[in-house]
């Protein structure tokens, strides 16, 4: 288990080499432009995502709008964010009931945020950190695969890897875990071919220091 000045002194080295995530590129979007990007980026790499996401605000920037927009519309407007049909359903549903239960405002918990069609608590999180500034730990694939091969915890899946976190990670510190770690994984630290040599953390990594043995 890493000790506190272990763990910030990855944050501090990823820091140094971090590029903007989405939610960092886009956080002065209202939140529920925020919620539905999210909620498209599953499964999809942020390039992808950023600029059907610019486009599609510019022509229906409010809930109301989005709720109204037929259902084949929307997929050819997702289409490239891949799952383009769950999401765009998912997108209609959720637009809808934020109108019909929130009265058009995007909850601040998690349990109302994942009461919404397609939000799991990876995005709700995601939410809770990025655009309400509570303390949160969004646990993507890039963040279970680097918390466990830098030995700072041995989870299964991506649920078990948020709890196991939280418990780690002092609150003050969980934000890093998604904003550092999901950059890291996205440019450097792939799931099958991990570029080792030009990782700034390698020495600070289990896998990275058992694989340069």
């Amino acid at each position: 288990m890493p000790s506190l000045n272990e763990m910030k002194t990855v944050f501090s080295l990823l820091e140094s080499t971090h590029p903007e995530t989405m939610l960092e590129e886009l956080g002065h979007y209202p939140v529920h432009q925020m919620l539905i990007m999210t909620l498209l980026s599953a499964r999809a790499k942020d390039s992808t995502v950023i600029p059907i996401v610019k486009e599609f605000f510019k022509k229906h920037p409010t809930i109301q709008e989005v709720a109204d927009l037929p259902i084949e519309y929307l997929e050819k407007a997702f289409f490239k964010c891949g799952f383009y049909r769950m999401k765009s359903k998912h997108v209609k549903l959720l637009c809808q009931k934020l109108l019909d239960e929130f009265n058009g405002t995007v909850p601040d918990t998690l349990e109302e945020l994942t009461s919404l069609p397609g939000v799991g608590r990876k995005t709700a999180n995601c939410i809770l950190a990025y655009a309400f500034g509570k303390p949160a730990i969004a646990v993507d694939i890039h963040v279970h695969r680097i918390a466990n091969r830098l030995g700072w915890i041995s989870t299964k899946n991506e649920k078990e890897s948020e709890f196991a976190l939280m418990d780690l990670v002092p609150k003050d510190q969980w934000i890093n875990v998604n904003r550092l770690l999901v950059g890291h994984g996205q440019s450097i630290c792939a799931p099958r071919k991990p570029d080792c040599d030009s990782c700034n953390i390698t020495e600070h990594c289990k896998y990275g220091r058992e694989k340069n043995v």
